[in-house]
């Protein structure tokens, strides 16, 4: 199981010190969640917050847009420093010119769907993607209970991709700790979003060692 710590958790005031941190204690990725405030009822930050604590680690910066128009945003994300973006299916952008203006910059590229949105919806999309995000929780803020009952669409996914013989990694984000992680890791999730779970406890190394043995 790869750990990417949900920087949403984090203190903002010193976000370049908690990167660091979590880089340390052994994070795989990073994941940044950027909300506008429309799209989502919240607003965290941008393209130039991403810029500035780039040089705070090597590990991959994922990129969770949760905005409505993603597709005009793609070139300030790539030259901010993303490795993956990953944007909602519910967007208003067209789906097909983002994931592709995102291959161009020669970044990965991940569908997002949120809990009320069916496994079916990324089926036609599968053959472009690195990666799909499962939302486990309703996207715009951090702190929420995981959502069990997402299970059966990770399952399902995997099974799309599996049966097509493709290579994309599913990503869960939302509530996932000590005590989901099993669960989650039985589904067939590839990539755990942890936020609380590892940015407060009191030993992040060993918060991401035990959630990483999944």
């Amino acid at each position: 199981m790869l750990i990417a710590p949900s920087l949403l958790s984090c203190d903002f005031s010193k976000m370049g010190e908690e990167i660091a941190r979590m880089d340390k204690a052994g994070a795989d990725w990073m994941h940044l969640d950027v909300m506008d405030g429309h799209f989502v009822p919240n607003i965290t930050f941008g393209a130039p917050v991403i810029k500035w604590v780039r040089p705070f680690t090597d590990k991959p910066f994922d990129v969770h847009l949760m905005i409505s128009d993603p597709l005009r945003y793609i070139d300030d994300f790539a030259d901010a420093g993303a490795d993956i973006i990953t944007l909602h299916i519910e967007s208003d952008s067209d789906i097909d010119k983002t994931i592709e203006k995102i291959k161009n910059r020669g970044i990965k590229a991940g569908l997002v769907l949120k809990p009320k949105t069916p496994a079916e919806a990324v089926f036609p999309y599968l053959d472009k993607l690195d990666l799909v995000l499962i939302m486990t929780v309703e996207p715009g803020f951090g702190g929420q209970s995981f959502m069990a009952d997402m299970m059966p669409k990770v399952r399902a996914v995997k099974e799309e991709i599996t049966k097509r013989g493709l290579s994309v990694l599913i990503e869960a984000d939302g509530g996932i700790g000590e005590a989901t992680i099993a669960e989650v890791a039985e589904a067939g999730v590839d990539v755990s979003v942890a936020g609380t779970a590892v940015f407060k406890a009191d030993d992040p190394s060993q918060a991401i060692k035990k959630l990483a043995a999944y």
